[in-house]
């Protein structure tokens, strides 16, 4: 699996998110029971994505791609994981 780094965790466009995605996903962590858990768990997004994939899931139930390149892996690592 490919990472990508975005370029600016100060880039807060969209409701205090890099973006849409990034936004999108950390609503769906921070709001599903299961996901909240199991991403304090494993501690980081990319150990949280490789294992949702492991479990056959890949996007949130918006349509967002966990591993979009869009989504800034800083941003979340920072503010959910707390890394």
């Amino acid at each position: 699996m490919t990472t990508t780094y975005q370029r600016n965790i100060l880039s807060t466009e969209y409701n205090g998110w890099e973006n849409y995605e990034t936004w999108n996903v950390a609503l769906w962590i921070n709001n599903d029971q299961g996901l909240y858990h199991l991403a304090m768990e494993v501690g980081n997004y990319v150990d949280f994505i490789d294992l949702l994939n492991d479990q056959g899931i890949v996007s949130t139930p918006d349509g967002v791609k966990y591993n979009d390149p869009k989504v800034n892996v800083i941003q979340l690592n920072s503010d959910v994981f707390d890394l």
